[in-house]
């Protein structure tokens, strides 16, 4: 009697009927999709949220340095993949973080639009001679100012005439010059009063610009400057701003974690091929964000203490303390010193400059 056969739903390749599983791609034979199914499913292929889930993350707040020791050394299916475990965690940060980050743009919005309020209230009840007055000073500074800056070119000019050869009259004529002006690149101290005019009156956006300073042979980066600080006028709120900026943190860890990796590649040239050097990230980066989550679970409940908040910063160094010393094996004093160069260089240089580009993207793209 010859075996019945089934057809697989995914492969639609033929099977004995006995089996539970189709031999040809792995799909369950049969399996009524369920809302249960559904999301099973959609975890565990996506987070692998299974038993090595909970093999890998005790052992990564628990053992530092262990699980990346245990993947470079070929234990690759009993623990979490170190990419899939980063991924899993990250999620669920900026999940916590986007109800935190949702406060913090509202009160920004409120507390801009609260003291523009304030300073218009202000501006509407100064005297016309104190506003003079500081117009005045203004002016007097300025031509002070100016000068200076003509001073200071008149005695480079004389230091130099070996080489440009210009006269006294010559060098008279250039610092006097009604076209001499110090060039103070952007300057956005514009008069609000005629910009806002000018924004009642249904003026073009080119001619406000002109009016908030910009040249007439501004290039396109400085042109895309004033649009967005116009567009920040006109809506008074820094909120989405600072909403942009947090919307590109997720992209920006995906460059500052490979970063890491290199200065640890530069500091253990010999140990390991790069690849090694950013599994350790990947598990030492998911530490750092349990670590994240965890903080902002318990603000939920409870204003953590500025004293718990420097120990546990203390922590996450401790933790690549150790995990350095146990994933490269070097002695106690080498992996202390390394783990300070590293955070001290990461943090001073790398991190800094990683929040100016996304400011400055924030701002731009907003």
């Amino acid at each position: 009697m010859e075996n019945q056969l089934e057809t697989c739903k995914n492969c639609e390749q033929q099977f004995e009927e006995g089996f539970k599983f189709c031999p040809h791609c792995g799909q369950q034979a049969k399996e009524e999709l369920t809302v249960k199914v559904l999301f099973y499913n959609t975890i565990s292929n996506y987070f692998s949220f299974d038993a090595r889930f909970f093999k890998s993350f005790f052992p990564l707040l628990l053992k530092p340095g262990y699980l990346a020791r245990r993947f470079v050394e070929g234990k690759r299916l009993l623990y979490l993949h170190p990419a899939q475990m980063y991924l899993f965690i990250t999620v669920v940060f900026f999940f916590l973080f986007s109800f935190i980050q949702r406060k913090q743009v509202q009160s920004l919005d409120e507390t801009l639009a609260k003291t523009l309020k304030q300073e218009k209230a202000l501006d509407t009840i100064k005297d016309s001679r104190i506003k003079d007055s500081i117009y005045a000073v203004k002016l007097s500074k300025k031509k002070k100012e100016d000068s200076i800056a003509r001073a200071n070119v008149r005695k480079t000019l004389e230091n130099n005439k070996i080489f440009h050869g210009f006269s006294d009259n010559q060098i008279d004529s250039i610092v006097k010059s009604d076209n001499f002006k110090k060039n103070d690149g952007l300057n956005f101290d514009f008069n609000e009063a005629s910009v806002d005019s000018l924004i009642a009156s249904g003026a073009s956006d080119q001619e406000i610009y002109k009016q908030m300073g910009m040249s007439d042979d501004a290039g396109s980066f400085t042109r895309r400057l004033y649009a967005q600080a116009l567009k920040f006028y006109k809506s008074r709120q820094g909120g989405s701003i600072l909403q942009a900026f947090y919307d590109t943190i997720p992209i920006a860890m995906f460059f500052l974690l490979p970063i890491f990796a290199l200065i640890l590649k530069i500091f253990y040239w010999r140990r390991g091929l790069y690849a090694h050097h950013l599994v350790f990230s990947f598990y030492y980066f998911s530490f750092l964000f349990t670590v994240f989550s965890i903080i902002i679970g318990v603000n939920f409940i409870i204003d953590i203490p500025d004293w718990i908040d420097f120990l546990i910063a203390l922590s996450t160094f401790v933790y690549l303390f150790l995990a350095l010393k146990r994933f490269y094996q070097q002695g106690w004093f080498f992996s202390f010193f390394k783990a300070s160069v590293v955070s001290f260089f990461f943090l001073s240089f790398v991190a800094p400059l990683a929040v100016l580009i996304l400011g400055m993207f924030a701002f731009l793209f907003y």
